[in-house]
């Protein structure tokens, strides 16, 4: 997911839903880390907000949540590509009370009219005690 981005801005989903699927308006969920009110408590959490800055096309919240030693010094989203679901298939560890965590999912996006998806398991570890990607694992 780190190379693929989004159409629009943050400021286009301040209504609706938010794209994380969690059925919360946007401004209440993932708009709040986004926004710098709140920081994600799980590696779930982090993973649906960072694929909810790829829908609304926040790079900026995207290179503040990724670790230091991994993130890229710049960050150019496709404003081709348009995410529209994410589903989590499944978590290790990742809670409030550890240090490192994985989420496996699978991203749903349109590019060019058609449909795709991506599949990855990413590796979350805190940093400075908030949650950041760190990378993606193989296969």
């Amino acid at each position: 997911m780190a190379k693929r981005g989004a159409r629009g801005s943050a400021a286009d989903q301040t209504t609706g839903a938010c794209p994380c699927g969690s059925g919360l308006p946007y401004a209440d969920c993932c708009g709040r880390l986004h926004r710098g009110e709140a920081d994600a408590a799980t590696a779930e959490a982090l993973m649906r907000s960072r694929f909810s800055a790829f829908a609304v096309g926040d790079a900026d919240y995207l290179v503040r949540s990724w670790h230091s030693s991994t993130r890229p010094a710049r960050l150019r989203l496709d404003p081709g590509q348009r995410w529209t679901r994410l589903e989590i298939l499944g978590t290790d560890r990742g809670g409030i009370f550890d240090s490192e965590g994985t989420v496996e999912f699978r991203a749903h996006y349109r590019e060019a009219g058609r449909p795709g998806t991506l599949d990855e398991r990413s590796h979350f570890v805190r940093e400075d005690g908030r949650w950041v990607y760190l990378d993606a694992l193989p296969g």
